[in-house]
């Protein structure tokens, strides 16, 4: 038998050793969760404190059903007793004057007709279960999110994906369908899931629990909104991050970095922040700079302060076995655990270092660990005036590659690891504001749910330097973009080589200048031929915005010239994504949700309400056609020319500018014209 109870608003449902809460969770919204026996008493998902019960909602109860309602959403509890093996089954339904018979949004499907059912929870002998939940699947369906992958799709439907942090490969297990719907799995353990034709499965091998965060909203806009309120808004972006950022690997001293910054300011190029990289340090973890390369940060800082420049610092979650604070890690139990063998989980040469030795990593999800290596931080970087942190390397980067080994403060690493980075941002995020300072930015090479109220800012990663790999971030940033961060970059010009000699790597570096220019963080990065071996010796070729010759000097320029004009209006959206959820970089669909053709468009996106960007991801193209949604009109920036909406036009190219298209009349289009 099956057992409904309303237990003070919340729905819970008893069947055999399961348990199934369904809670209002804002608006239109619900948190699901389900597990053996009890709900765990503890979470380290990306849901918080539970908001106030809505008033419009209730629950009703019958001997083998149950509903709750939470305005436009109506969540159904069935209990089938012609079955020969029932158990309770969920299915979300739309309630609103648009739907007033709750049209289906999506259903639990059972795995088997006769058994398992759609919640699986397979023992392994260590308390926790391996989790399967599975739901149908829709003819025609389409969904968007899951953080930043190098698949090259921006809708996921008929893919597989493995949920775990890697090196360009962000998990964020937010999704948003065309149906009308928002799902977060709110369980970070090592997992996949399977978007299939016959089926949706999200797998985790190793948890204490089913868990997972639902809305239903009828505009892709009302989804996000609902899913900040629920896993945290953004802050505005501080008015300095807004310009050029430049870096390289690396800049090996101090007088090599300041050159860079004041041949910026000779040439009159605009800057905001130059990066000092990784090796920086005098060894992994002691977390301040190498005074042999590095003689005198005060007076570095300050004369870039003087040049309107920040300096931002590399700072990765690795500690070396020599460094001078290894022993107080290892001792005081700060360091990531291991489940079999030694805490160290990756391998490179550091500094003090004939060969390439093993390191260790600190555990962020510690609270004792953030305490500590925040007091490094505060101690040799911002009490200099740095308060710009690149966090690299933070999914952790593991070699080899076995999440599930790690052990944490925060529990195992198989049920727990994709919130190493989320922890690592909220580390220097509390930080900063223990110390009275502004929210900062901090640049990410991976994410989770919820990084975003830290003021996690992502790049795509370690990217190749290839017209191919162009054309990936265009998807990367608007899936990661729809997953909840509104603050994103590319290395321009990707990472992985480019000879800045050769005129074919100079027109990608171009075209790429000429996309990032509508990027929310506009940063030029990367390792430039000729490459040396990873190791605290190394650095790449110049990688400046004059390295590439005369002719691409002159369009780079004129792209970061656009750039500083564009800030005033990035802003502006910047502030809508902070309040509102809407990210500043987004697929079309988001403000067209009623133009069908509005959800295939993979290679165009708006910057903000008003600018459509179609960048050039083709060597050597003459033309490309561009998707111009429907309901409004739209004014070539180029040449003035005015389109309806609703219509593909083909656009002759220039290796000046990329296509841009302006909403009619709006006021942006003085700055892009």
């Amino acid at each position: 038998m099956v057992s409904f109870h309303n237990d003070n608003g919340i729905l819970e449902v008893r069947h055999r050793h399961e348990v199934i809460r369904i809670q209002c969770w804002g608006p239109d919204s619900v948190r699901v969760r389900a597990a053996q026996y009890r709900i765990p008493a503890e979470s380290v998902g990306a849901l918080g404190d539970a908001p106030p019960t809505a008033a419009n909602s209730h629950i009703t109860v019958d001997e083998t059903s149950a509903a709750l309602t939470n305005g436009r959403l109506r969540v159904e509890v069935t209990f089938d007793t012609t079955k020969s093996y029932p158990e309770p089954e969920i299915t979300f339904r739309a309630c609103d004057g648009l739907n007033p018979d709750g049209a289906e949004l999506l259903a639990e499907r059972r795995e088997h007709f006769w058994m398992p059912g759609a919640r699986v929870f397979a023992g392994n002998r260590s308390g926790a279960y391996e989790i399967h939940q599975q739901f149908a699947a829709y003819e025609g369906e389409r969904l968007y999110g899951l953080g930043q992958r190098t698949h090259g799709r921006l809708n996921l439907k008929g893919l597989a994906l493995d949920l775990v942090q890697r090196n360009g490969e962000v998990t964020i297990p937010f999704v948003l369908s065309d149906r009308g719907y928002g799902l977060l799995w709110n369980v970070p353990a090592v997992g996949r899931v399977e978007f299939a034709e016959n089926a949706t499965r999200w797998q985790a091998g190793q948890a204490r629990e089913i868990d997972y965060w639902f809305t239903a909203a009828p505009t892709p806009r009302e989804i996000l909104a609902r899913y900040a309120d629920a896993t945290g808004h953004a802050p505005e972006l501080p008015a300095w991050a807004s310009g050029f950022w430049q870096s390289k690997l690396r800049y090996r001293t101090q007088d090599e970095l300041l050159e860079v910054a004041r041949e910026y300011n000779r040439r009159g190029l605009p800057l905001s922040v130059i990066v000092a990289d990784f090796f920086h340090w005098s060894a992994m973890g002691d977390y301040r700079f190498d005074a042999s390369e590095w003689p005198d940060p005060d007076a570095m800082v300050a004369e870039l302060r003087e040049l309107g420049v920040e300096l931002m610092v590399s700072i990765w979650p690795t500690v070396s076995p020599l460094s001078e604070n290894y022993d107080e890690f290892r001792d005081r139990g700060l360091l990531v655990g291991a489940d079999q063998g030694v805490e160290f989980q990756q391998t490179i040469q550091d500094k003090g270092m004939d060969v390439p030795m093993p390191v260790a990593f600190y555990d962020p999800t510690n609270p004792q660990a953030g305490q500590y290596v925040w007091s490094l931080v505060e101690r040799n970087y911002l009490s200099r005036g740095i308060r710009v942190f690149w966090l690299d390397a933070c999914e952790p980067e593991l070699n080899p590659a076995q999440p599930a080994n790690l052990s944490l403060y925060a529990g195992p690493g198989a049920e727990v690891a994709s919130i190493y980075p989320r922890d690592n941002a909220r580390l220097f995020a509390e930080g900063m504001a223990a110390a009275g300072q502004e929210q900062t930015v901090l640049l990410c090479r991976s994410a989770w749910a919820g990084s975003q109220r830290y003021g996690a800012a992502v790049w795509s990663g370690d990217i190749p330097a290839t017209w191919e790999s162009l054309r990936l971030q265009v998807r990367a940033g608007l899936s990661i973009a729809i997953s909840g961060i509104p603050w994103w970059t590319t290395d321009i010009g990707g990472f992985h080589g480019g000879d800045p000699r050769d005129p074919a790597y100079q027109e990608l570096m171009v075209r790429w200048f000429q996309y990032g220019v509508f990027c929310p963080l506009f940063r030029l990065h990367g390792d430039r031929q000729p490459r040396v071996p990873t190791g605290f010796a190394m650095t790449g070729g110049p990688n400046e915005a004059w390295s590439y010759g005369d002719a691409a000097y002159q369009r780079i320029a004129a792209a970061m010239r656009l750039r500083e004009r564009l800030r005033p209006y990035l802003h502006q959206q910047m502030r809508v994504a902070s309040g509102q959820g809407v990210p500043p970089m987004r697929p079309l669909f988001v403000d067209f949700p009623q133009d069908p053709e509005a959800w295939r468009v993979e290679d165009e996106f708006l910057f903000g309400p008003d600018l459509l960007i179609a960048p050039v991801l083709e060597p050597a193209a003459q033309a490309r056609d561009v998707y111009l949604p429907a309901g409004r009109a739209w004014i070539e920036a180029g040449t003035g020319d005015r389109h309806d909406g609703g219509t593909t036009v083909r656009v002759r190219l220039t290796a000046d500018r990329i296509p841009v298209f302006v909403t009619e009349g709006a006021e942006v289009l003085d700055v892009v014209r």
